[in-house]
């Protein structure tokens, strides 16, 4: 069993927030999936442009508590272009025992509540 690095955690979270993100009519304009490089998605929805962060959030952390001066700073550098800024949280853990790693090809547990506007 091979435990998922934490970019590929990083990568799957980022996989639920974005097919979530299409469902409610968002348009890609920009993604980056790299580790600290954020925001995550740029989109554009009703004319108004949208920075979202996204974060997996490791078990027994909660997925809605985000780091305040990130999300300040991303605020501000977003108020730039006229966006909006968001913090999407996703709580992943392996779905047999939420005290090990999730695994590739093994069942996890998802916990996202959509996005929170900072």
């Amino acid at each position: 069993m091979k435990a998922l690095s934490e970019q590929e955690l990083h990568n799957l979270a980022m996989n639920i927030v974005g097919k979530k993100l299409e469902e409610e009519g968002y348009e890609f304009m920009g993604v980056n999936s790299k580790l600290k490089k954020n925001p995550q998605f740029v989109c554009l929805k009703e004319k108004l442009l949208h920075f979202i962060i996204v974060r997996c959030v490791s078990f027994p952390q909660d997925p809605k508590q985000y780091d305040n001066a990130l999300m300040k700073k991303m605020k501000e550098h977003a108020l730039k272009f006229e966006a909006k800024t968001y913090y999407a949280g996703v709580g992943l853990s392996n779905a047999e025992d939420g005290s090990l790693p999730v695994y590739l090809n093994e069942a996890y547990t998802v916990d996202y509540e959509g996005l929170i506007e900072i």
